[in-house]
């Protein structure tokens, strides 16, 4: 069988495409299945910082999805290092920091609880002044409310987040 140049040129042309697509997909399959970085706590470091990028970013549900991921290795940690946990002692900045994180966290809490509280206030008087008067009232109502209640939860996440960071500076030494 005699294939013309032009014809043997096309066909090297397709398998040729065909090849770089097949090597693309085994590509990304390869990629993810690829493993997860074996330590713990450099994932839990990782999708901490990943969360106060995506709580930045305007992206809470991603950031707190994040932030339950880093939760979840952490408390996978303190089971796993209860003893060396009991042997290691905190430097002088260590305890300081871990102070400031916690009065963040508590001061970031306190607000998001005061928000929670007067965005359900904000929320009841939407549904009264629909039911009385002007449904414009009311649907503004409704809007602050839920800026509201998305604000406390910005602010519970960075809380979470300021947390997280006192276990990243407990569990340091099992960093690299």
């Amino acid at each position: 069988m005699s294939i013309s140049r032009r014809n043997y040129g096309v066909c090297v042309l397709s398998l040729a495409l065909t090849l770089a697509l097949v090597g693309a997909g085994w590509a990304q399959t390869a990629a993810a299945t690829a493993p997860a970085p074996a330590n713990p706590y450099r994932q839990a470091v990782a999708h901490l910082e990943q969360a106060e990028q995506e709580l930045t970013a305007g992206n809470p549900s991603a950031a707190l999805s994040l932030v339950k991921q880093s939760n979840a290795l952490f408390t996978r940690l303190q089971k796993e290092s209860g003893a060396k946990l009991a042997e290691r002692e905190l430097s002088a900045q260590e305890s300081q920091q871990l102070a400031i994180n916690q009065k963040l966290a508590t001061e970031a809490q306190a607000k998001a609880d005061e928000l929670l509280k007067t965005a359900a206030a904000k929320k009841k008087e939407a549904a009264d002044l629909r039911a009385k008067g002007p449904a414009e009232a009311g649907d503004a109502a409704e809007r602050e409310s839920r800026d509201q209640y998305l604000q406390a939860q910005i602010l519970s996440i960075k809380s979470a987040i300021y947390a997280l960071r006192n276990q990243q500076i407990i569990f340091r030494f099992l960093g690299p």
